[in-house]
């Protein structure tokens, strides 16, 4: 899949564009808004990114996590090579250091990444400050026509770039969850 950006500060504009996606086979869970004015969005019904996605949460956190996987391997390694675990505690305190180590980072990389934007949503800082829209659309090879044919109807739309799409097995996973939900009483 790919992520296609645009850039519209109509969001009646955004949600003609959405509903004409969905009429045309595109799910819900591939269309997003990013906007500073989340009551707006929510208002015309447009499928927002949660706020913990407009933060740089999970991609900090991997960040710390790879940290912490190298800071424990460095006290295991340490610990084997100057024998320190020839005592008579043994591995259990470098052990313990190390999940305290892995646990520490990965947290940490939280922590951090609550702070700042999303790394994929940096770029467009300025413009949400400015009241835009960031609307994006992540397409298989098959939708791609359907999008471009519906973009060149949109003229007020802006095209911003292209990024890496959320897996599609995620998207199809999250398009069989809605459904079940909208069928539950």
């Amino acid at each position: 899949m790919k992520r296609h950006y645009y850039i519209s500060a109509d969001l009646d504009d955004l949600e003609a564009v959405e509903k004409e996606l969905e009429s045309r086979g595109v799910a819900t869970p591939q269309i997003h808004v990013l906007s500073e004015n989340d009551a707006e969005v929510e208002k015309h019904h447009l499928h927002a990114i949660e706020a913990v996605l407009k933060q740089d949460v999970v991609h900090s956190t991997q960040i710390g996590a790879g940290v912490g996987v190298i800071c424990a391997t460095a006290v295991l390694l340490l610990a084997y090579v100057f024998d320190w675990y020839a005592t008579a505690a043994g591995w259990i305190p470098f052990i313990f250091l190390a999940v305290v180590l892995l646990g520490f980072c990965t947290w940490e990389g939280g922590l951090i990444g609550i702070q700042v934007p999303n790394y994929q949503f940096k770029r467009f800082q300025k413009l949400l400050k400015n009241g835009k829209h960031v609307f994006f659309v992540d397409v298989t090879p098959e939708q791609e026509s359907i999008l471009t044919e519906i973009v060149q109807k949109h003229p007020r739309l802006k095209f911003a770039g292209d990024g890496d799409a959320t897996p599609g097995w995620v998207v199809q996973g999250q398009d069989k969850f809605q459904k079940v939900m909208k069928t539950l009483p």
